[in-house]
């Protein structure tokens, strides 16, 4: 089955569902991987809205992308608490360690880099989330430890790389 094909269920599942775009987008992101371009028109015609509308909760939300993004996501929060507590110098670490910017994915594919303007987790700044997890008090050191681990091939139970 094809992505068209695909999205096409997916919008005749939500279409009728009060307030369903948003839960029809996450399930396009969690079915596709990302929102495809193409996909627009589809949901919006289901939905009896403009592309424009669309996109604008697209591009809103930053949970929602129209590329692939890696196998892991890696947030920097640049909100003021996480900024007056160094967020810009891990930002720039994180950067440069990774070589890419906000927006890009690694040459491996493992991790796509994203700002994110507020965790929730402002007495603990700077934090960063990396899939679904929140980590607190980060510094230069300690994202390097979570992108080794992050970034170690997988072992079996009995330490065998697999």
């Amino acid at each position: 089955m094809d992505k068209s094909t695909n999205i096409d269920q997916l919008v005749e599942q939500f279409k009728d569902l009060p307030g369903g775009l948003m839960p029809l987008l996450h399930a396009v992101k969690h079915t596709v991987g990302f929102i495809p371009d193409e996909s627009v028109s589809q949901i919006a015609k289901g939905f009896n809205l403009s592309r424009a509308e669309v996109h604008g909760v697209i591009s809103f939300y930053h949970d929602f992308n129209t590329s692939p993004v890696g196998q892991h996501t890696v947030q920097i929060c640049r909100a003021e608490a996480c900024q007056s507590m160094g967020s810009r110098r891990i930002e720039a670490h994180a950067k440069k360690s990774l070589g890419i910017e906000y927006g890009e994915t690694t040459e491996d594919g493992r991790v796509t880099l994203q700002p994110v303007y507020c965790l929730g987790n402002c007495a603990c700044s700077p934090s960063i989330r990396i899939d679904d997890d929140i980590h607190a008090r980060v510094s230069a050191e300690s994202f390097d430890q979570l992108m080794s681990e992050l970034c170690a091939p997988a072992t079996d139970n009995a330490g065998a790389k697999r």
